[in-house]
């Protein structure tokens, strides 16, 4: 690194340690870039793959307020998505480029979604464990230190809390239903508990990223210190529900003020991140599927632009 390179760096250190926000014409190092465009991407392609396992439930939802509840909830993914891909389009990397990389299986997305959702607990499920581990995660995102990924954030954060409410609803609705839909309510937590502890990455020691990323001011808190928050405000929940989280060792730990906690099977964490869940290749196929299947729409929006492009052109002239 040459001299002009370190005085840049320092500079842009110094930016970020005095809370000032990296917007996308500031110099910043490739590194901050690539990284910023790896978890960015990664979070956009987690909210639209997330749509799939609540859509399997879209046409035999109990009721039609809930199923009104399901699909706005599955709309605001969509628009998840969208934030972010845009947030990550500011750094040069293209929209295009991103979706192959996704559909390539190059780029990862959240391990959670490879899971599937086998009755309507699950969506309850999701709405609360899996949207909540999303909110204690996102939340330390709205303070990123780079601009556009932090004010989209903000607006996500909102929508989440909608949806882990209504999740959080759903299994108080079956916990004091009936003893059938009570049974059901507990095995989706014994079901979804470890792949949402799993959100939050490798433990601090075993994670490539985080350190760099917390100097960056890109993560603010780390992957085990997020997992113990989830874990300290889900667990009362749980307990209100009446419900049993699915860990022997789980037990209030009086020094701490916290939950101490059973070991998560990092074998089937790796398993699944590495394409061999139980639904990795059905999501992936999906997503290829409707990118497929919408190329006419593209193709159709991308000509009316050069007519009217070609349109304007002819008025100036």
């Amino acid at each position: 690194m040459d001299e002009v390179d370190m005085e840049l760096e320092k500079a842009f250190q110094s930016k970020i340690d005095a809370e000032l926000k990296i917007e996308p014409k500031d110099w910043m190092p490739d590194a901050y870039r690539k990284t910023l465009v790896r978890q960015m991407s990664q979070h956009a392609h987690s909210e639209v793959v997330g749509m799939l396992p609540e859509g399997n439930w879209l046409t035999r939802a109990p009721s039609l307020k809930r199923k009104a509840i399901l699909m706005a909830k599955i709309q605001d993914e969509g628009g998840h998505g969208l934030y972010l891909y845009s947030a990550a389009e500011t750094l040069g990397v293209s929209r295009d480029e991103m979706y192959e990389q996704l559909h390539s299986g190059k780029a990862k997305y959240s391990s959670i979604f490879n899971y599937p959702t086998l009755n309507w607990a699950d969506i309850g499920a999701i709405g609360w464990l899996v949207d909540g581990a999303a909110i204690t995660n996102q939340i330390a995102l709205c303070r990123c230190s780079y601009g556009p990924y932090a004010r989209a954030m903000v607006k996500v954060c909102k929508e989440e809390s909608f949806h882990q409410r209504q999740g959080y609803e759903i299994m108080m609705n079956m916990s004091n239903g009936t003893k059938e839909q009570k049974e059901m309510a507990q095995d989706a937590i014994n079901r979804w508990w470890w792949p949402a502890l799993m959100m939050f990455g490798p433990h601090d020691k075993n994670s490539d990223h985080t350190s760099q990323s917390m100097t960056w001011k890109i993560k603010r808190t780390s992957n085990d210190e997020l997992r113990q928050r989830f874990v300290d405000a889900t667990v009362p929940q749980a307990d209100y529900l009446g419900l049993t989280v699915p860990d022997d060792k789980l037990a209030w730990n009086e020094e701490t003020q916290s939950y101490d906690w059973g070991e998560i099977d990092w074998d089937e964490f790796r398993n699944v991140v590495a394409g061999n869940g139980l639904c990795n290749r059905e999501r992936l196929q999906t997503r290829r599927d409707a990118h497929d299947g919408g190329k006419w729409v593209r193709d159709a929006a991308l000509a009316y632009a050069e007519k009217q492009k070609k349109r304007m052109a002819d008025k100036a002239a």
